[in-house]
């Protein structure tokens, strides 16, 4: 199956994942037709990937995150946010992939470029990076870009676009998450004569220093 084809079943009632671990191993047993018995990574890796229902049954999420960027060609906060929006009450998976707009606001490429650099940075510029985030951590300064990016976040792109940008690079490389936000509020900021503070720890001025994601990105792998 193509990642196309499942596309157009997350769109029917038939293919809609289901929240939750990849796959629902017993009730993959009864009808192993059933690709609602996985959620939206689990399909993707089971259906486009080839991977088996055993094989998902025992795939911790880090590894089906990474394993899933990798088959459809995108970021791993690319995929999170895929597992996200998959796995919420009201969640269009599709969408991530066909119009991430509709997800993260008029800012997603620059987003995308942003989350496929953090993938693309050694082990020591993500210390790096994380050190100088933790080291500013709690300062007068921090608290108060927090409070300021979170705002113009909000503001440019919504409340909801903000939090899902925040939590697909929760937990990779500290101070990302503001980052990402950031961007999204990058022209309020600008307009405020707000300086940005969390892009700079990546070693970016501002979003239009960050490289372009390559053009093969989104591409299925074999």
């Amino acid at each position: 199956m193509t990642i196309q084809e499942l596309i157009a079943l997350w769109k029917t009632d038939e293919g809609k994942p289901v929240p939750g671990p990849l796959i629902d191993l017993a009730a993959y047993e009864k009808d192993p037709t059933n690709i609602g018995c996985m959620c939206a990574l689990g399909q993707v890796l089971h259906r486009v990937g080839g991977r088996s229902a055993a094989y998902l049954g025992n795939l911790c999420q880090v590894d089906a995150d990474i394993e899933a960027a990798k088959l459809l060609g995108i970021s791993r906060a690319h995929a999170v946010l895929l597992r996200l929006v998959g796995d919420s009450a009201d969640g269009a998976p599709a969408s991530v992939l066909e119009s991430p707009e509709a997800v993260l606001g008029d800012q997603w490429g620059k987003l995308l470029d942003f989350w496929w650099h953090l993938g693309t940075m050694t082990v020591g510029q993500s210390a790096a990076a994380g050190s100088a985030a933790k080291a500013a951590t709690g300062s007068a300064a921090w608290e108060a870009a927090v409070l300021a990016v979170w705002d113009a976040a909000k503001a440019a792109a919504g409340e909801a676009a903000a939090e899902a940008a925040g939590a697909a690079v929760w937990g990779t490389v500290w101070g990302s998450a503001r980052a990402s936000n950031e961007i999204q509020g990058a022209s309020i900021l600008a307009a405020r004569g707000s300086p940005f503070f969390f892009l700079p720890l990546f070693g970016f001025a501002s979003p239009g220093d960050i490289p372009a994601r390559p053009e093969s990105y989104g591409t299925v792998k074999p």
